[in-house]
């Protein structure tokens, strides 16, 4: 089954979503973290932690394989449910190699635009590998097509490593990417609440509610 994680450091959103009872983990990154007003990485994702029982991913700020690795070492012991994400560079793969061979190496492996970036992480012992559908697109690419790519590749080889479908922009993203096959998908708040509503729905209740009072009117 495909797993859902919100894409935010909002506590206020990842609260509302815990209470559906569908949500299985949360991404962050800095970006995110600025739009929820804290500089504060640790604090903020200790609040996160203690609503979502999943997987809960906090990102290095670091672009060497030795700063990486010292701030993934502090990261990882915050809790048993956060993950490390390391940036898909030569460096990050790097750090990976060595992250992964820790017993609480949690890595994921974040920013793949090609399979081949997903191949190299998931050889790096990666536990996620985060591909980035709607920065592709955005380059004139096919995002799905890339992801598409990697669950054939991941299945090929018999990687132990979840294929993570993340900038999700529409609903439709969400679709595809259940019918890849993906292990994860990460979604921002609004698109969330997109996929759980429809018109039609609200229509067929309105009309339902209002035969059911004309009928007890009587």
């Amino acid at each position: 089954m495909t797993k859902i994680f919100l894409d935010t450091a909002k506590l206020d959103e990842i609260r509302e979503v815990a209470e559906w009872g569908v949500l299985d983990g949360v991404t962050t990154n800095p970006t995110l973290m600025m739009r929820a007003g804290t500089a504060d990485l640790k604090a903020n994702t200790m609040k996160i932690v203690d609503m979502v029982p999943g997987p809960v991913s906090a990102e290095v700020v670091s672009t060497d394989t030795a700063g990486m690795i010292t701030e993934a070492r502090d990261i990882l012991s915050w809790a048993d449910n956060v993950y490390v994400k390391i940036p898909t560079t030569v460096d990050g793969i790097k750090a990976m190699q060595e992250i992964s061979s820790w017993p609480n190496g949690r890595i994921n492996a974040t920013l793949i635009f090609s399979p081949t970036q997903a191949y190299l992480v998931a050889r790096a012992g990666a536990s996620f590998a985060s591909i980035f559908v709607g920065r592709i697109d955005d380059a004139g690419l096919d995002g799905m097509e890339v992801v598409r790519q990697t669950r054939a590749i991941f299945d090929n080889y018999g990687f132990d490593c979840a294929v993570l479908a993340a900038s999700i922009r529409h609903t439709l993203h969400v679709t595809d990417s259940l019918l890849a096959g993906v292990d994860i998908i990460t979604m921002p708040y609004p698109v969330l609440q997109k996929i759980a509503r429809s018109p039609f729905t609200d229509a067929g209740l309105e009309r339902f509610l209002a035969d059911w009072a004309e009928v007890a009117g009587k």
